[in-house]
């Protein structure tokens, strides 16, 4: 388990890669969703959800940055899908001049992370919040899925964002460790680098008792690269 290493990707090295990019003022697709689309998108979830407690599967920010408050937290693991950088960017935390990744869910594997219970008296404007934040597109949209979560009391229906999300034409499935390590390590724009979304991300899924092994294997790669393009 990650608790008991430590990273070769530091809080030192991950300093190396910060550099002041001017707030992005890049307007893309997403931005075309506007209010009426964004109800649509909020009943569409409603009309589709199990009849059961509405739970959110977090994998990624989510978990420690949700957006909305929760009812109850729970470890669960998602079946058939596992994290990946698949995701390739060029705003944000990465520049069109160096383009990085950002994680989502691949097919394949398996997905420890957390369920959230929403609170059903504030469902409606929970979940607008959540796709305001997360979805700006119907292609955006249709990653939004709903998948089989395992739990300590069984296994339940909990609605994710970004699971194979094949309709956006920056996502490919399976890239490869090193071609995510060289954009991670060297991406940055207005919201921070890439390196330092990873170290985040191992951070509080460590906090939380849960290690990602494709994370970790990430991470000294991009360590790695650090080293090499900063020296030891």
């Amino acid at each position: 388990m990650s608790g008991a290493l430590s990273m070769r990707l530091t809080r030192e090295l991950v300093a190396l890669c910060h550099r002041d990019v001017e707030g992005d003022s890049y307007i893309d697709e997403r931005d075309y969703f506007v209010e009426a689309d964004y109800e649509r998108a909020v009943d569409r979830l409603l009309n589709a959800r199990p009849e059961d407690a509405f739970w959110l599967f977090a994998y990624g920010s989510l978990m420690w940055k949700p957006e909305i408050e929760s009812l109850e937290a729970i470890r669960g693991v998602a079946r058939g899908w596992h994290r990946a950088f698949s995701l390739k960017i060029e705003h944000y935390r990465a520049t069109p001049e160096q383009p990085g990744f950002m994680m989502c869910l691949d097919p394949g594997g398996h997905c420890e992370g957390m369920l959230l219970r929403l609170d059903e008296t504030k469902l409606r404007s929970q979940l607008h919040a959540l796709l305001f934040r997360e979805v700006g597109n119907d292609a955006q949209l249709e990653a939004v899925r709903w998948v089989d979560v395992d739990h300590a009391g069984g296994a339940r229906s909990a609605l994710t964002f970004f699971a194979g999300p094949t309709q956006l034409d920056y996502y490919r499935a399976g890239r490869s460790l090193t071609e995510v390590a060289h954009g991670l390590a060297r991406a940055c724009g207005h919201w921070g680098s890439g390196a330092d979304y990873l170290h985040n991300t191992i951070s509080h899924l460590d906090q939380l008792g849960i290690h990602d092994e494709g994370l970790w294997q990430l991470q000294d790669l991009v360590a790695q690269e650090i080293e090499a393009l900063y020296g030891d």
